[in-house]
């Protein structure tokens, strides 16, 4: 069901939908496969909007997918795709045929990411799936209404749930697969993965797709 997502680091993930590439915020790619057919950006932090990496993975025809408060800080990649869509939260749209809706993601009590920055989680359908990334957030009420297949939960703490948070909501989502992100590099330990894993309840599948 997951052989088709790919994680690299922090919240940088890559989803094959066919013979289409999804790019959600492209962080420390070694490669430059400039194949994306989308890039879907979560917000405007370092480790999510990365103009760099964005560079590496963009091809003539990229759709680069953004929240709209961050419209002017995304032009400095405007040139690197061939156009930019900007969304807001809780909104539906059907992009060139990529049905995508948008989650607010935002921390309760923590400052790092404030509701109204309208910054966004988003769930795509991909071969008949619900993929919800849910961004750089806190167990929201939003977050917790969310219908999927597969949940990809940040798990790191700090800026985000930690492990026993993501472990919480995923269980009160209960898609098939949740796989714990944004964990092991900038924020978090390698190890929360398995603290992860080791609260989420049956028959919830947990896999790992970060290495270390």
């Amino acid at each position: 069901m997951t052989e088709n997502i790919t994680v690299f680091t922090q919240n940088s993930i890559r989803i094959t939908d066919r013979d289409r590439q999804i790019y959600i915020d492209p962080f420390h790619i070694r490669e430059e496969p400039h194949d994306a057919d989308y890039i879907l950006i979560t917000h405007d932090h370092y480790d999510h909007f990365s103009p760099e990496d964005i560079k590496k993975v963009a091809g003539s025809n990229t759709i680069l997918i953004v929240p709209e408060k961050m419209q002017s800080k995304a032009n400095e990649a405007a040139d690197l795709v061939k156009r930019i869509i900007t969304v807001n939260p809780g909104v539906y749209r059907d992009i060139d045929g990529l049905e995508i809706e948008t989650v607010p993601a935002y921390n309760i009590l923590k400052p790092f990411h404030t509701k109204n920055a309208e910054w966004v989680g988003y769930i795509l359908r991909v071969d008949g799936k619900r993929i919800y990334i849910a961004g750089d957030t806190d167990a929201t009420k939003e977050a917790k209404t969310v219908k999927c297949d597969i949940a990809l939960v940040p798990i790191g703490g700090t800026y985000t749930m930690d492990a026993k948070k993501a472990a919480e909501l995923v269980n009160t989502l209960r898609p098939s697969v949740a796989i714990p992100v944004h964990y092991g590099s900038i924020v978090g330990k390698p190890g929360d993965g398995e603290v992860f894993a080791d609260n989420v309840k049956d028959p919830i599948k947990v896999e790992f797709k970060i290495t270390f």
